[in-house]
């Protein structure tokens, strides 16, 4: 076993490529916390191909698949034993770099748990596995059967087994109706093994279409205008695929869905939200158009002062109620005068809808155009403008109303080199150093400026070797005139200013700091005197007549600003305001969240999370070193100074305990490093009486997300045969919580048993599915559903409060209706959740206080619970 590893990291230069490096040392405890996870990774390389792996004896056997695994029992599909790989490539999503082993994109096109029908090592030996598939896609008996023919590798067959889930290949082919990662929102454009058909000429519409019945295009049918429609979603690729394609600017906006029925004008969300209300002016000039009836898709979009979408300032226009300048750019027409054409290929359709769109009209409706340059050209232009990079669409395909591979989107990823002017001392496990600091040149003064950090992307190996050159270069003085402070000062090395970093990130912030940075390797082709931030020098804009590609070709780039000790800010709500320090301090190094942006965020959900933390006992989760670092469960305010803070004195749990009824106090516990906020079950004028339980569904991680899906609709079922109403949130991490509102009858123990009642029912009813039991040994390939937060004193993390996880996610309520179509429990975080509460708002829980209800001896009865 590990010789095989061995051989993974041998053939693998991590310093290149961001697949994970084997860390045997992990091996066998990660293998005792999960159920036996399988995954299918779909591989762009030389050719396309699939990557069938089983986790058994600490890492993933592993077998490349050439034409995928098929549902037909008929069909052998070949399978070539490869070598093991570490567990962590199991959720390994990206693009190996060209010249390296396996170069090419993978994503994860199907994950779960495999369970061996006899004992798995002896099975593998002898070359004669059976199993079972528990996945998104994949289901039922397998078989893995080694065969004898000659080849420098292996060869096995890969053969569904004769049962329920089997298909055969002629009536469904599993690879072509679902085609996209299972994790993420990628997929991969197969490269085409023949020239792509010309694409049919446009039948452009006459100039008086609008006023016509509908234009005569390819596909187009008459129909009764629809309803409700739901957008075209497009696929993350990793880079310009094959084939016909046209290509627009990627929007940083809200995606708006328009209704028009002669003079009535909808405007809906991409989840059907209506906002036709925030978007008067928009929804005029749609009416101005004239159309008897027409479905548009588009975006809507405030650009910032170089003409370049600005998501943050299309929040403060939605929040301050100003929509009067958010421009809507329609790029689609499903539906025009009583005919679909969602049949009509996309270059027609668009056709129509530039003729629809007249120059002159109404200044808020624009165009998106397409572009006729080189599509990667384009990107590198699109990503020098600091856009968020390009949308490609298949020309001749159709506008369906869901995530399709005819849609794709790429996007920006800026990288360039820094010169390394100090590194930090590692923590925890790390060995060698946390991270680097990097510089950039001024372009004007010719300054050295420090540029933020780098602490991702590294392995033991080029840890080791890159801190064996950082350390002949240590210096008492550092080599930027602008060094961090305080915090950020914290364990510094300063290096003389010599070795080159390039090193890939998502954005440069306004100070000259990089965020979400990941380290490629070391340079040594350039002086570190000449290392500069890279700008964009010329942009082709022939074609594109959107404000967001105006920008001028001969514009002097700005000069870096020059950053400055940072000073304290004041955060909070109208009086409420409190005073941040060391606002730069970086809380998740994943996605660059600093305390200042953490403290936004809470400020900006102020108006839905303090109805949730109102007159409940809260427990606060703090790092004072990030997330990374050491985390502290504080229950009390002891040695806290929180500004409007309410403290209870109660002797019910012997400890005082902290309520946040306020802004001050909110943002004042993210003043002292807190990002969680835990609740009580009761509130302060009946402590010692619940008025609610929640239910935490806890999954083996090694399951699917349907398991999770299919196990909230099952306890949900349960809840409502007993006649309780429920409502649900994301935990922020792999689960769900179900909460169940109550009048406040009944002690802490009575709630708490009915809760263990109805677990031990749902356990007892699918002890295949579910575990009574705490702890990762009970939970092995199934869910645990945890009532253990129900007891006196126990907490459960707020609905909206942050986590303690990489990237940040957010506890969102959810409707019921829409947990089918979940990614995940971490779907949200603090840079994307505001788009969701925008649409949403307080909706899905709007009934939750007002639900009365109780538990009764019926429903006692009901789930086996014995009288008292």
């Amino acid at each position: 076993m590990a010789r095989n590893l061995d051989d993974y990291n041998r053939m693998r230069d991590f310093s290149a490529t961001s697949e994970p490096a084997a860390d045997k040392r992990t091996r066998k405890k990660t293998a005792q916390a999960h159920g036996l996870q399988f995954c299918i990774q779909k591989h762009d390389a030389s050719h396309l191909h699939y990557d069938f792996r089983l986790e058994l004896d600490g890492a993933l056997k592993s077998w490349a698949v050439p034409k995928g695994p098929s549902l037909d029992p008929k069909v052998k599909r070949l399978a070539i034993h490869v070598e093991d790989h570490p567990l962590e490539y199991a959720t390994f999503e990206g693009s190996i770099p060209e010249g390296h082993y396996g170069a090419g994109d993978v994503i994860v096109w199907d994950r779960g748990v495999w369970i061996p029908q006899d004992d798995a090592e002896q099975a593998y030996a002898k070359g004669r596995l059976k199993f079972e598939l528990q996945g998104e896609k994949l289901s039922g008996l397998w078989n893995l059967v080694r065969t004898h023919m000659p080849g420098k590798k292996e060869q096995w067959f890969l053969i569904k087994h004769q049962d329920a889930a089997a298909r055969p290949q002629t009536e469904y082919d599993v690879l072509v109706a679902e085609p996209d990662s299972v994790l993420s929102d990628r997929s991969i454009i197969a490269k085409q093994t023949k020239p792509a058909d010309k694409p049919k000429p446009v039948k452009k519409p006459k100039a008086s279409a609008r006023q016509e019945k509908s234009p005569q295009l390819t596909g187009a049918h008459k129909a009764a205008l629809p309803q409700s429609l739901k957008p075209q979603l497009a696929t993350l690729v990793e880079k310009v695929p094959d084939g016909a394609w046209s290509y627009e600017i990627k929007f940083d906006g809200y995606r708006i869905m328009a209704r028009i029925d002669h003079d009535e004008v909808k405007l809906t969300t991409r989840n059907g939200h209506d906002w036709t209300h925030k978007l008067p002016k928009q929804a005029q000039a749609l009416a101005a158009l004239g159309l008897e009836s027409a479905w548009l898709d588009g975006e809507m979009v405030v650009a910032d002062e170089h003409g370049v979408p600005d998501f943050q300032a299309l929040q403060n226009a939605f929040d301050s109620d100003n929509s009067a300048n958010i421009v809507y750019y329609l790029f689609d027409l499903p539906y025009l005068n009583g005919v679909d054409l969602r049949e009509v290929p996309v270059e027609e359709r668009r056709a129509a809808l530039s003729t629809v769109l007249k120059p002159g009209d109404n200044p808020l409706l624009r165009f998106s155009e397409s572009f006729a340059e080189e599509p990667q050209a384009l990107l590198n232009s699109a990503c020098q403008m600091r856009m968020e990079g390009l949308i490609g669409k298949r020309l001749g395909s159709a506008y369906v109303s869901r995530r399709s591979s005819d849609w794709i989107k790429l996007k920006c990823k800026h990288r360039q080199e820094f010169v390394i002017v100090g590194f930090t001392d590692p923590k925890g496990s790390r060995s060698a150093f946390g991270a680097l600091l990097l510089g950039l040149h001024d372009r004007d003064s010719g300054e050295l400026r420090y540029a933020g950090k780098v602490g991702t992307g590294f392995n033991e190996a080029t840890l080791n070797n890159i801190h064996k050159q950082l350390k002949p270069l240590q210096t008492k003085k550092p080599a930027v005139v602008n060094p961090p402070s305080g915090f950020e000062a914290k364990d510094v090395h300063w290096l003389k200013p010599v070795l080159l970093a390039e090193v890939a990130f998502a954005e440069m912030t306004k100070d000259g700091s990089v965020r979400h940075a990941v380290f490629h390797g070391l340079r040594d082709d350039k002086p570190a005197e000449d290392i500069t931030e890279e700008r964009a020098k010329v942009v082709k804009t022939s074609s594109a007549k959107t404000s967001s590609m105006k920008k001028s070709a001969t514009e002097k780039p700005a000069a870096t600003p020059k950053k400055t000790e940072p000073a304290p800010s004041q955060i909070g709500l109208g009086k409420d305001q409190v005073r941040i320090t060391h606002p730069d301090r970086v809380i998740d190094a994943s996605s660059g969240t600093t305390k200042v942006q953490l403290a936004q965020y809470y400020a900006s959900v102020a108006e839905w999370i303090l109805p949730e933390l109102k007159d409940r006992p809260v427990a606060l989760v703090r790092a004072p070193d990030g997330i990374a670092g050491e985390l502290f469960f504080q229950k009390n305010a002891e040695r806290l100074a929180i500004p409007g803070i309410t403290t209870l004195d109660q002797k019910l749990t012997g400890q005082p305990m902290m309520v946040i009824n306020n802004a001050e106090a909110l943002i004042g516990a993210v003043q002292m490093s807190t990002v969680e906020l835990h609740t009580w079950n009761a509130t302060a004028d009946k402590l010692d009486k619940p008025d609610r339980f929640v239910l935490d569904l806890d999954p083996d991680p090694a399951l699917p997300w349907k398991s999770m899906v299919e196990a909230t609709q099952l306890t949900l079922s349960v809840l409502d045969e007993l006649g309780l109403k429920a409502f649900l949130k994301t935990s922020g991490g792999k689960g769900i919580h179900i909460v169940v509102p109550l009048t406040r009858k009944l002690g802490w123990d009575e709630v708490k048993d009915f809760s263990h009642a109805i677990v031990s029912h749902m356990a007892k009813l699918l002890p295949e599915r579910f575990s009574a039991v705490s702890g990762p040994k009970n939970r092995v390939g199934r869910i645990f559903i945890d009532y253990l937060r129900n007891g006196l004193g126990a907490t459960t993390i707020c609905a909206y409060a942050v986590r303690t996880r990489e990237g940040l996610p957010v506890s969102v309520p959810v409707f019921r209706e829409e947990v089918a179509e979940l990614k995940g429990g971490n779907q949200w975080n603090v840079h994307n959740v505001h788009e969701r509460l925008a649409e949403v708002g307080d909706e899905p829980w709007a009934g939750l206080a007002k639900t009365r209800q109780s538990i009764t001896a019926e429903m006692r009865k009901r789930i086996g619970m014995k009288k008292t």
